[in-house]
């Protein structure tokens, strides 16, 4: 074995400190787990979106399944079609659910 500077030894170490935690890295986070996020979150929001009394409620509620439906299109990130195609089915409902609650307000303000 070579001879090694203090400098290369120190080099040696950290070089193999940082192998050992990539070797024991876990990911926090695996790509089921965002789409269960994803589609989880969404369907908590429309719950609340269903139960809210007011206007701004509503509008918070719809706004963060939008969200979520705007994450679900980047690409490479781990989501899936499915995950996609039920954001996208949530958004619709929370869509139909927002505009019919709407007309109700108008109607009764007239």
């Amino acid at each position: 074995m070579t001879a090694m500077t203090k400098r290369q030894a120190l080099r040696l170490k950290t070089e193999q400190q940082q192998n050992n935690r990539q070797s024991k890295r876990h990911p926090l986070l695996s790509e089921t787990d965002i789409n269960n996020i994803l589609v989880n979150g969404a369907q908590i929001a429309l719950s609340k979106l269903k139960r809210a009394k007011t206007f701004d409620a509503r509008l918070y509620y719809y706004a963060e399944i939008g969200v979520y439906l705007e994450v679900s299109l980047s690409r490479g990130a781990g989501i899936s079609d499915l995950t996609r195609d039920q954001l996208r089915e949530i958004h619709q409902e929370a869509t139909h659910l927002h505009m019919d609650a709407n007309k109700k307000f108008a109607l009764l303000a007239e």
